[in-house]
This record gives C-alpha cells, sequence and structure tokens, in this order.
C-alpha cells in the first residue's frame, strides 16, 4: 500500500496542498488527482518539498491542473508553514523555488493555525506583451502593466473590478496571471481580482498582489510616498512592501492557515 502524508494550508483562501519528498514518478498527474474539488482533496496547487542543500528545502509548485508554476506567493507562505511544523520551529526560512531563492519569515498569531510570513519576493521585472494580448480587447487607453516576479502578469487598471467578466477575459490569454486593479478603498489600498494560470479565478494572488501594487505605484494609484500599499482580494489582505529590502524588490505580508493533515492511499 502506497499512502501519502499531506497537509493543507490557505493564503487568504488561496489554498494548497503539501507534501515532502512524495516518491511518486507522474506529480501533474498528483496534482491533478489531489486538487479536483469534486473528486479529490481539493485545492489550487499541489506544493511539493524536497532537499536542497543549503536552504531550508526546495519548493516545487503544480497547478490545480497539472501544469508547473514557478512561483507562488500565497503558496511559499503555506509551504513556510508546512515546513516550520514539520522542522517544529519558526526560524527564518531560504526556500529554492524555480524562480529563484526566496527568504521567509515566520511569527506566530492568537489564532489558532495561523502564522503571520513575510516574503522577499525579489525584483519586479518588466516583460514583453504577451502573444494575443490583442485579444483581449483592452482600451488602448487604460493603463496595462506586463511584469513578472518569476512567473508572468498583466496587470490592468479599471473603474470597477466588480464590474469585469475575469472569467472571460482570463481565459483568452490562459498562459499569465491576469490582474484587475481599481484605486482603495483608503489612499495606500487597492483592490484587486485575479485570474490565476493553470488554475482560474481565486480568492487571491500573492504575486499578482505584487505586481498590481507596484503597477499601482507607478500608476500613482497611491501616493509616491507610499512604502506599503494593502492589497484587498476576494479572500483577504495582503501588504506589499515597495522597494524592500532593496530597491527594485517587494516584499509580501500575509496569514498561511493550516487547514488540516489528510492521509492518501494511492493504491485506490
Amino acid at each position: 500500500m502506497t499512502q501519502l502524508t499531506l497537509t493543507k494550508h490557505h493564503g487568504l483562501g488561496n489554498d494548497f496542498l503539501v507534501v515532502f519528498r512524495p516518491g511518486v514518478a507522474d506529480l501533474p498527474a498528483l496534482a491533478r488527482r489531489l486538487c479536483d474539488r469534486r473528486r479529490g482533496i481539493g485545492a489550487d496547487g499541489l506544493l511539493i518539498g524536497e532537499s536542497a542543500v543549503g536552504y531550508a528545502a526546495q519548493m516545487v509548485l503544480y497547478n490545480a491542473d497539472g501544469s508547473l508554476a514557478e512561483m507562488s506567493g500565497n503558496g511559499i507562505r503555506c509551504f513556510a508553514q508546512a515546513l516550520a511544523m514539520r522542522r517544529g520551529d519558526n526560524h527564518d526560512q531560504l526556500i529554492l523555488t524555480d524562480a529563484g531563492e526566496r527568504l521567509v519569515t515566520i511569527s506566530e498569531t492568537d489564532e489558532p493555525g495561523v502564522v503571520q510570513v513575510s516574503v522577499d519576493m525579489g525584483a519586479v521585472v518588466e516583460i514583453e506583451e504577451p502573444a494575443d494580448w490583442h485579444a483581449i480587447g483592452a482600451d488602448p487607453m487604460r493603463p496595462v502593466r506586463h511584469l513578472s516576479l518569476g512567473n508572468p502578469h498583466a496587470v490592468v487598471g479599471v473603474e470597477e473590478v466588480g464590474a469585469v467578466d475575469l472569467l472571460t477575459l482570463g481565459q483568452i490569454v490562459p498562459y499569465i496571471n491576469l490582474e484587475i486593479v481599481e484605486p482603495g478603498p483608503e489612499p495606500h489600498g487597492i483592490t484587486m481580482r485575479v485570474h490565476e494560470r493553470g488554475a482560474g479565478i481565486t480568492e487571491a494572488c500573492g504575486t499578482g498582489a505584487c505586481a498590481s501594487a507596484w503597477a499601482a505605484s507607478e500608476w500613482g494609484l497611491v501616493p509616491a510616498t507610499a512604502e506599503e500599499i494593502v492589497v484587498h482580494m476576494d479572500g483577504g489582505d495582503a501588504k506589499v512592501r515597495l522597494h524592500h529590502p532593496l530597491p527594485g524588490r517587494v516584499t509580501l505580508v500575509g496569514p498561511a492557515q493550516y487547514v488540516a493533515s489528510v492521509v492518501v492511499d494511492l493504491d485506490e
């Protein structure tokens, strides 16, 4: 009998399954099986933990559809919580991802099963307009930024995020993460919705929050002096610190919540 013990976590409703050294050959198929919300456990993605010399661990992310993703801001917070539970400490973690190394800091909260996690997300880099972007039909006067935090994002400024048919737009460009952003409600805040590559509409996206905060600052949706932006998403709020810890880089701060441990019999 082949069994896996996984833990489930979420970051603002963006949920992940975490397993360390699963010893399974077909990881894309495993991700599709476990992440299926009707026939599996259900999650936006599967996080695989492996050993890596010089690092607390290596994290590899498979989306719910089995595709690989280079990085996830919510995912790495969930992974760090799972790793901390496994190690029995909340020491800082240097985690290797397909987007490079990320330094993670964990602190306890008063809420059971919830930790606050800060992640140095690396540099925000401008990228080329994705193929077939014109098919989305965006008004050429509408602000748009194409950015990478190790994974690709298209951020679009809108008047009201709730009035946009995000599902249809996201399906036109399914190979990128599409964020729509409006200012406020507070001066140092923005409101964002996201259609994620490989997962569809999710309640939150950490790398998307970083890209959106960066774009909002460039567009003047928040004061030029704002060093920290609150990003309101369907699943809750995250904070993005601009030019931290170094110019051109961003730090993401938000919760990770442990949900449950699950034993899966792969032979069934």
